[in-house]
């Protein structure tokens, strides 16, 4: 754990980072409170535009929702009661939306806004649409602008955060990075507002038991969160290889600057490669549901030339799975090959299986992917 200045130390954290979520506050979308702030909002969608037309890509998860509504009904205070909650975000998104979508625009951006729930995000078959969705609005220069469905939740309101949504998207399309923008300048030893010895900590590595201790403590009265639920967002991004960088959200062009390999802001670094995360992910804290065997062909294009599943190469179905859900791949001597994400479940692969990819339409009456398991969704054993 270092703080000061790190000079060049810290290039590369974002510098060779292609796909990166970036995570902006409540008080800096609608500047404390008192209303969207079409400036902040434009700044940030400049930048994001100027980080496309290099070849990255982007998501922006924004907060905002809630107290841009408690802003248009003309509440002082946030509210308790749930239902005033949700009615706040209901008339609050409809104002951040259209903000996002016009700013983006005047960049020659096309954008989408995307709901999501951690509830969609738990469970599998939910995870690997929206993972679908996303990947395929990247795919076409889309940029998505993520949102918590606040309308519509009970428990993610009252005790959910945006920080940690950023991170749960940062694992959904495996970002090399996540920005978390906030009003602060990054993480220090201890609040500086009450202690004059406070260190600034530039570098460290997420998840270590410290940073907790000396984040405690909560945000502002508009939004939920405080830098407690940045140290525990980049952990749980970490997870999955990505690396985290805490910045204040109104430091001149900031996302341009780290980009750049800038050092700003406090980074907290992946101990475990993306590859490996993912790895230990599916192979060690995953329950089996089901497994297939597959034939000697399709076991020589697995191990020995990277090929992703394809029903054509399944010999045998066993167990009762779901679309999502982590099964094992075996090879014909009975030996654990792969494990891996299915894109059909277990009904669905029966029937697909030893059959060509072209002919999943015909037999199931729809063709959600041409492969039982992607290779990106597959680790060998």
């Amino acid at each position: 754990m270092s703080n000061g200045n790190l000079n060049g130390e810290l290039t590369g954290v974002l510098r060779d980072a292609r796909r990166i979520v970036v995570k902006v506050g409540s008080s800096l979308v609608t500047n404390e409170g008192r209303g969207v702030d079409a400036e902040a909002i434009g700044n940030w969608c400049r930048q994001l535009a100027e980080l496309a037309r290099e070849g990255r890509e982007v998501v922006m998860v924004s907060s905002g929702a809630i107290a841009e509504g408690m802003k248009r009904l003309g509440w002082a205070s946030r509210p308790k009661e749930l239902h005033e909650l949700q009615a706040a975000a209901a008339v609050g998104q409809m104002g951040l939306a259209q903000m996002y979508e016009t700013k983006l625009r005047e960049q020659g951006l096309t954008s989408a806004q995307v709901l999501l729930t951690h509830a969609d995000l738990a469970d599998r078959e939910r995870y690997l649409n929206a993972r679908s969705t996303l990947l395929a609005l990247l795919q076409h220069r889309v940029l998505p602008v993520i949102n918590e469905n606040d309308t519509v939740v009970n428990d993610e309101i009252k005790f959910g955060d945006n920080d940690t949504l950023g991170a749960l998207v940062a694992n959904l399309v495996e970002a090399d990075a996540l920005v978390i923008l906030t009003d602060q300048k990054g993480l220090y030893s201890a609040d500086p507002r009450k202690d004059p010895n406070a260190r600034f900590i530039d570098r460290a590595t997420a998840g270590k038991p410290e940073l907790e201790e000396m984040a405690g403590g909560a945000g502002s009265s508009i939004g939920r969160g405080g830098m407690i639920t940045k140290i525990l967002a980049a952990k749980r991004a970490a997870s999955s290889g990505a690396n985290t960088v805490i910045a204040w959200g109104r430091e001149p062009d900031v996302l341009l600057r780290l980009a750049q390999g800038e050092s700003i802001g406090t980074a907290l670094m992946a101990s475990t490669a993306k590859l490996a995360a993912r790895k230990q992910w599916m192979v060690d804290h995953l329950q089996l549901r089901g497994k297939v065997v597959v034939d000697a062909g399709a076991a020589i294009k697995l191990r020995e030339e990277g090929k992703s599943l394809l029903p054509i190469g399944v010999h045998e179905v066993s167990g009762e799975f779901h679309r999502g859900d982590v099964i094992a791949v075996i090879d014909l001597t009975g030996k654990e090959l792969a494990r891996g994400l299915t894109n059909y479940g277990s009904a669905e692969a029966r029937l697909i299986a030893r059959k060509p990819s072209f002919d999943i339409e015909r037999v199931l009456g729809y063709a959600a992917e041409p492969e039982l398991i992607h290779r990106d969704n597959l680790v060998l054993r």
